[in-house]
This record gives C-alpha cells, structure tokens and sequence, in this order.
C-alpha cells in the first residue's frame, strides 16, 4: 500500500474523531450554561452526524443530513423549547435559575457603620488606578492598576496617595458602562477595613446581606430576619409571605393550559381572541377570493379593452411590499388627518373613529387585508379560467343561460375546487399575520377589565406577543403555553391542507 492511500485511509477516521470530539466540547460548554435541552438536541444531531458519515449502510443520507441536522436545531429545538417553557413560570419575575437567584441574593450588601470614601479612576497604560478619599479627613489612597474589561472578583490593597494621580480622571460614561466591574472589586485600606462601591463614585464598608443556612434558608444580617424558597411561587418568601426578588424559575405543570380554560382573566380575552382570529382569517379569505375571482372573470372578457393594462394596475398591490401598504393605508385611516375621513367628511359629515372603536378597527383590518390578497387570487383565478373548455360556455350560451348563470354554474364549479389547498394555506397564513395586525393597529383598542395585555383587534399570534413582551409581567410560560396551542391548531390546519391536496390530485387522475 502506497502512502498517499494509507494516509486517504486514516485521514477520514482521525477527521471524524476530530469532529467528534470538537462537537463534545461545544455540547459540553452548552449544557454549562444550563442549557440542557439544547444540548441534548445538539448531542443527539452529533450521534447522528457521526453515525451517518461513518457506516457504510447509511452512505444515501449523507446529502440529506446537513437540511436534517438544521431542521433539528433551528426547528424541532426551538419548538421543544417553546413547549417546555410553557410548563414554566418563566416571566419578567422569573428570569433566573434556582441556583443563580440563591448565588445573587448572597452577593447583596448593604452599607455599614465606617467612613465613606469618594472614588475616582485614572488611565495608568491601558489599565486604570482607584483613588480613595475620605469624606471627612480627606486622606487619599490608591490602588494598583487593575484591569476593568473582565469582570472578577479582586481583593485591592490600598495604600497612601498623593493628592491627585497623573492623567484624565474617567468620565461618567465611561465609569456607567464598566460599573459591573466595579462592583466586583473589594479594597482592604491601610487600617484592615474592606470597602466596596456604593454608588458611582463612592465605596464604604459594606456586609453580604444574607448568609445561607444548612436547611437551604437565608438569614438576612441585617434584621436577622429568615427568608425560604418557595417552589411553587418561585420566590425566596419571608415568615408573613412577602416575596423577595427576583423570583426563580419553577416547574407549574399544567396551569398555563388550566388558567386558559378556566381563569376568567385568562381565559375571556383569550376566547374573544381566538374567536375574532377565526373570523378574520375566514372572512379574509372569503373577501379576496371573491373579489379576485370577480375580477379575474372580468379581465377574461374578450371585449374588455386595455385588458393588460388593467391586469398590470390590479396586480401592483401585490408587487409593493406589505408593510408599506399597511404603513400608507395606516395614515390614509387617521382619525383627523387620513385622506379617508376627510373625504367623509366632505361628503357626510361623518369622521369615523377607525382606531378606537372595536367594529370599526376590525373593519378597517379587512379592508386592508383584502387589498393586500385579492391580487394573488386574482392571477390564480385568470389561470385556472383559462383551463376551462370553452365549450362548456358556448353550450350555455345555446341554452340561453346568461354570465351570471355562467359564474356560478360553471366558473365557480370548475375553479373551487382546485383552488382548495390554495384556501386552506391562505387561511392558515391569515391565521398568523402578525405582520398586518402589529402595524396597523398594534392589536388596539385594548379590552378593559382585563389582567393580561389583550386587544380587541389582536388575533392569537399578537395577543401572544404582547404577553410575553409588553405590560408589566411578561409571562414568558403563558405566552410559550398559547404558542404550543397555536402550533397544534396550525398542524391540524396543515393536515386538512395535505388532505385537501391530495383528494384534488386524485381527482385529476
């Protein structure tokens, strides 16, 4: 055996096992940081990954695995993810781990008896020197130079300074941005005493406020007060059941899902929601098809003249990007200053308020939305119209029958049904646009009596969003546990839509 081959020979085992290895690691460093579920997403496409590229039996997959293994973590993980959360009480309260708000409450400190001293920094190189001041005697004493672009705990000697140090003392900017580093930094003064920051430019003698007992309490050192985790609530709770922040992450169960059904403030702006989806996405579709199919029938009439250019005016709605559509039918609907009302206006006196009252915002949406669809349904239509045997029309004609009786004895027949599928994803989209909903009205005006952050022009993917990411809770589980539920309702309308698919191939045959 020549080298060149023994070296092709070993070089995709030792490549492997390089790959190996290196994917451990990152699995590894992943599943530190507490991301567990991400790693085992990750450990599972690696087991995959080494297992497709290395058995012979499997040599067909190896062009398939890159779109599987990117399926797995940018699909199938933040799907997982999105549903564990939703057994959670992850929320703007519940941000950290168990571990990690026990470990943040026991780097508390509170200000103790002993002089306050006013601090300043000064560029000694590319590093930077602390200079202490008494408040009362005005004794000053400096460190050495530390550096502040990492974040480590350090205990600093502090020793006699002169009155002021060389260079340009730090700017308030500067010293707000690097204020982390700051915290983390203990100084020892001459006479043993240990100060630490408490303000911007300030350090005293400070205490850690808790101390952790052998049962998992803390005291706090302070009033010697005793405070408990809870792990239903999420919170550390005093004897009397004051919470203390932050709150922690804890497993609920099924309470998301049981509040939705059962929790009136849940569970009405949700139905009322869910409802109002339902009938938007429906009748969004109901009106464009309606309007496009019109159309597209009038723009086959043969005696029609400028047919392509009116083809080509109908179709710009569809070519302009969406958001500046909405973004433009936006101010055409304000109240003082659209174009709209002050046409209206004009004509009958009348300035509808379009934004603030409920029917007449959902109004408003339909419209726009139409306007944005029935380009699409129109072309479709003119194609599937062209399918259809000219014979058939000129049969109806001998009969006597007229257009109308064309259009729905013949045309709408003939095109429904292939347009089935095309219905069933228009509504699964509308069921979803966040887009339209989020720019145009911002799913306002509100309901009121309401604890969650909830519109009357919300559908579910926007009352979602405002719940996890606007108002004063930001129920992150709540809003995972509404998108799971969403998902579903998607899937079973993706189902209906594979079926509806292939019951039309099938006719075709």
């Amino acid at each position: 055996m020549s080298m060149p081959q023994a070296l092709k020979r070993f070089l995709h085992p030792a490549l492997m096992i390089l790959l190996g290895l290196a994917g451990l690691y990152i699995v590894t460093l992943v599943y530190a940081t507490g991301e567990s579920l991400l790693a085992c997403v990750m450990l599972v496409t690696l087991a995959c990954f080494v297992w497709i590229y290395t058995s012979p039996k499997t040599y067909a997959y190896r062009y398939l695995f890159p779109g599987i293994g990117a399926a797995l973590i940018f699909v199938v993980f933040p799907m997982l993810y999105t549903v564990r959360i939703g057994f959670t009480n992850y929320s703007s309260k519940n941000l950290l781990t168990f571990k990690r708000a026990t470990q943040y409450l026991l780097e508390e400190t509170y200000r103790a008896e002993g002089a306050t001293y006013n601090s300043s920094l000064y560029p000694e190189g590319s590093r930077w020197r602390l200079r202490l001041e008494d408040a009362d005697s005005g004794a000053a004493f400096a460190t050495d130079p530390l550096d502040l672009s990492a974040e480590k705990h350090l205990t600093l000697k502090a020793s006699p300074s002169p009155a002021s140090l060389p260079g340009e003392e730090m700017a308030m900017k500067d010293l707000i941005d690097r204020q982390a580093a700051l915290k983390a930094i203990t100084v020892q003064m001459p006479d043993g005493a240990l100060v630490r920051m408490t303000g911007l430019r300030e350090f005293a003698p400070s205490r850690l406020q808790y101390a952790r007992n052998p049962d998992g309490s803390l005291t706090n050192n302070q009033d010697h007060s005793v405070i408990r985790p809870n792990l239903k609530s999420g919170f550390y709770e005093t004897s009397d059941g004051e919470q203390v922040q932050p709150g922690f992450q804890v497993d609920i169960g099924w309470k998301h899902y049981v509040d939705i059904l059962k929790d009136p403030g849940v569970r009405e702006p949700f139905g009322q929601i869910f409802i109002w989806t339902i009938t938007f996405a429906a009748l969004t579709v109901v009106f464009a098809t309606s309007l496009g199919m019109l159309l597209a029938v009038l723009l086959n009439w043969e005696s029609l003249r400028f047919r392509s250019v009116y083809r080509l005016l109908l179709f710009l709605p569809y070519a302009i990007p969406g958001f500046i559509s909405i973004l433009v039918f936006k101010g055409l609907f304000n109240n003082n200053l659209g174009e709209i009302n002050i046409v209206l206006s004009s004509l009958f006196g009348i300035k509808p308020a379009w934004f603030s009252d409920p029917f007449l915002a959902k109004t408003m949406i339909l419209i726009v939305n139409t306007w944005l669809g029935f380009p699409y349904m129109m072309v479709v239509c003119m194609g599937l119209i062209k399918a259809i045997p000219q014979d058939l029309y000129e049969a109806s004609a001998v009969a006597g029958a007229g257009p109308i009786t064309n259009f729905f004895k013949i045309t709408v027949p003939l095109i429904i049904k292939p347009m089935t599928p095309l219905l069933i994803s228009s509504f699964a989209f509308n069921f979803n646009n966040f887009v339209l909903i989020s720019l145009l009205t911002g799913g306002r005006p509100d309901i009121l009596n309401t604890s969650l952050s909830a519109g009357t022009t919300d559908i579910l993917a926007t009352f979602t969003y405002r719940i996890a990411f606007e108002g004063e809770g930001q129920q992150f589980g709540l809003a995972a546990a509404i998108s799971t539920l969403i998902f579903l309702m998607v899937a079973v309308i993706s189902i209906v839509q594979i079926r509806a698919t292939k019951i039309t191939q099938d006719d075709k045959r």
